[in-house]
């Protein structure tokens, strides 16, 4: 269900978000991606701009290092992940997710397992989707299934990602997420 009014539709103009996506797998290669062909699929149909993608292993380190380097490059707004979201041994993405945070978005992550349980069941307690904030860029971990991409896409990022979105969006803070860092 979309939250875009005809009101705010004509008050407020589309604003693109550029957004890298890194799927972290120590099996997959980028031409068997399935997950991440779903997310530049969901976003450049949005209006949105693929504006990086990697492939990284199942590397705490690894994938901790890639969030700070595009979180502090000035041409991506936004970084998802997809893939190391379980509860194996190998999973460590919202570990490495969690080095990075400034702030954690909690909700998303709850507000993904209500999505899940509708679509799951109980099977979405397994699931550990998690948002935050790092050098003013969100920061998403998503599980590695394209159902789970679709999910998280269709009913929750699609409508933050969107500037006209009711009563509120991700993309109106984007000028006060750094703001503590800058000189007053």
């Amino acid at each position: 269900m979309s939250h875009i009014t005809p009101q705010a539709a004509a008050t407020r103009d589309f604003i693109p978000v550029r957004i890298a996506i890194l799927t972290v797998s120590d099996s997959r290669q980028m031409h068997e991606d399935r997950s991440g062909d779903t997310l530049v699929a969901r976003l450049e149909q949005a209006g949105h701009i693929l504006a990086d993608r990697k492939l990284c292993p199942d590397e705490r380190d690894q994938i901790a290092d890639q969030l700070r380097a595009w979180s502090l490059d000035p041409d991506i707004d936004v970084v998802i992940t997809t893939g190391g979201t379980g509860l194996t041994g190998r999973d460590v993405t919202v570990e490495a997710h969690r080095d990075v945070y400034e702030k954690e978005v909690e909700a998303f992550g709850t507000v993904f397992t209500i999505i899940s349980m509708n679509k799951i069941g109980t099977s979405a307690v397994q699931s550990r989707a998690t948002g935050g904030v790092a050098n003013g860029t969100y920061l998403f971990a998503l599980p590695g299934s394209p159902g789970a991409c679709k999910d998280a896409w269709d009913d929750i990022l699609v409508h933050q990602l969107d500037y006209r979105h009711m009563p509120c969006n991700f993309v109106e803070i984007f000028p006060r997420l750094d703001e503590h860092k800058r000189r007053k």
